[in-house]
């Protein structure tokens, strides 16, 4: 068996996103950039499978500029195989990522499609979703619990809105992983090393042959609101007053 696992190059969570002078999105440079953290559940649970013996091979696929390798070394460090480079340097939207993760899933004919639930950049929540009516294979999103079975089916819990709900899908599936599927690991120093040597294959987007051109303009990119500081009021009728003549919303 063969996973392939999606990884994404973001903003690290501990940095105050800032908004560029000129509206035309955020500040990346001199910013520290990390592995987006569902991805690295995605991640560990791929070493988990593969640990227990139910896997043979674990791919790491990143989709970005030159810089996206240093995250395909991080996970290659936890324990992956090798790694898959897909450069380019315009910033896609989640139907050109799902298309690449596609064409390159035909390629390498994995059985288990591992990524993050969604991407702490944009928050989209849709690659997995795209990737799986792509290929016309079963999806099993939010996964917080994966239970494989033999070679053609897995029971994956999934956190939905009124609390778990179990599935059983046929392999080949995608699965995006919730954060409280497992607590991913440090990589050890002696790994770290090794992974310099772990094979990375580097391919242009526009040899994919796929048409991946943004859908969607973005004009201008703002700072939310401040929040406005609250008030006190004595009694329901000056509440009333305040809901209808300042914030007008009755």
């Amino acid at each position: 068996m063969k996973l392939l696992v999606t990884v994404k190059r973001v903003i690290d969570y501990n940095v105050q996103i800032r908004v560029k002078a000129d509206g035309s999105g955020v500040e990346k440079d001199n910013v520290k950039m990390s592995m987006n953290p569902p991805d690295e559940n995605a991640v560990e649970e791929a070493l988990r499978i593969k640990e227990a013996g139910k896997a043979d091979e674990i791919i790491i696929l990143s989709i970005g500029n030159d810089k996206a390798q240093e995250t395909i070394r991080t996970a290659l460090a936890m324990g992956a195989d090798r790694g898959i480079h897909i450069k380019t340097e315009n910033d896609l939207e989640p139907l050109a990522i799902s298309k690449i993760i596609s064409k390159v899933a035909e390629e390498e004919k994995p059985s288990i499609i591992l990524m993050g639930k969604q991407a702490i950049d944009d928050d989209c929540n849709q690659t997995g979703q795209m990737t799986s009516a792509l290929l016309n294979w079963p999806q099993a999103t939010f996964a917080s619990k994966i239970e494989i079975q033999g070679q053609n089916n897995a029971i994956v819990t999934r956190e939905i809105d009124e609390g778990l709900e179990r599935i059983k899908v046929s392999i080949p599936f995608v699965a995006s992983c919730d954060l409280r599927l497992n607590e991913p690991r440090y990589a050890s120093l002696p790994n770290i090393m090794k992974a310099k040597k772990k094979p990375i294959d580097t391919k242009e987007a526009s040899s994919l042959g796929i048409n991946i051109e943004p859908r969607i303009e973005q004009i201008k990119v703002e700072e939310p609101p401040v929040r406005q500081k609250g008030i006190m009021v004595s009694d329901v009728t000056e509440l009333v007053q305040k809901l209808k003549h300042e914030a007008k919303v009755i």
